[in-house]
């Protein structure tokens, strides 16, 4: 009887010890699913301001940094930032090297031959800007003369479709410098970004740059994908969706002092 109580004791000892393992097996691997989320990665160029650009620190920010912050949180992401030119940025979409292309970018019919594009969460306008007395006023001055932009923007493409002499630099800093320099006759970037980069140069240069009345064009802003990744794109468009529609992405705008136009969606 004795020896039949000793084994029962044993076995459930061992149940027992048994049943803790799986528990414990069973909490780690709780803890470890809680710990590990998939990483987001973003491309962008981080000489775009209000979109994009670098603080004191070196740390990229801006409007779509914040707006992908949300968006890797509402996914359960972590949100990795990788800095390109911005003529790289869709060719590395399309090789795989990237989940997103974030960096100011127009939604074109040539390019959506290439990526995958989300709904736009803004409209902006390409912008013309020339020094203080210049003769030109407006797009139909433009014949004849030479105007900087950024290799690889919608800016280059149009104004190279219109027949314009264009002068292509690696950064809008770079495009600045050229009218700045008396190299070219104008510039043609965003306007939001022509706003804020104007203005401080005009801070230190009182009046020197004029952005005109007249924009180049109206166009759509949204994040780039590779074409087959869909998926991903569904998500990222379920988030951008709500964060445009309770009007969070207008928050974001007003934080930098920028216009916001919500697009159609």
């Amino acid at each position: 009887m004795k020896h039949s109580q000793t084994k029962k004791q044993t076995l459930k000892k061992a149940l027992a010890l048994l049943l803790i393992a799986i528990t414990a097996l069973f909490a780690l691997a709780g803890c470890s699913k809680k710990k590990t989320s998939a990483t987001l990665t973003i491309a962008t160029s981080p000489d775009y301001p209000p979109f994009e650009s670098l603080d004191a620190s070196g740390k990229v920010v801006g409007i779509e940094i914040d707006v992908m912050n949300l968006i890797a949180q509402d996914l359960g992401m972590t949100l990795k930032i990788e800095q390109v030119q911005f003529d790289s940025v869709l060719p590395g979409i399309q090789a795989g090297k990237y989940d997103v292309g974030v960096s100011g970018i127009t939604v074109t019919e040539q390019r959506k031959k290439n990526v995958l594009f989300t709904d736009p969460y803004c409209l902006a306008a390409q912008a013309i800007v020339v020094p203080s007395g210049s003769a030109i006023k407006g797009k139909a001055d433009l014949a004849g003369k030479t105007v900087s932009v950024q290799s690889g923007t919608t800016a280059e493409s149009f104004c190279m479709e219109q027949g314009y002499k264009v002068n292509s630099y690696d950064t809008n800093s770079d495009a600045e410098t050229a009218l700045t320099t008396g190299k070219v006759d104008a510039w043609v970037i965003d306007d939001l970004t022509a706003k804020e980069m104007t203005d401080a140069y005009n801070a230190a240069h009182p009046g020197a740059l004029v952005m005109l009345d007249e924009a180049m064009t109206t166009e759509p802003y949204a994040f780039a994908l590779k074409l087959d990744n869909a998926d991903l794109c569904t998500k990222i468009n379920a988030s951008l969706q709500k964060l445009v529609k309770n009007g969070t992405v207008k928050g974001i705008f007003e934080k930098y002092g920028a216009p916001y136009t919500e697009p159609a969606i």
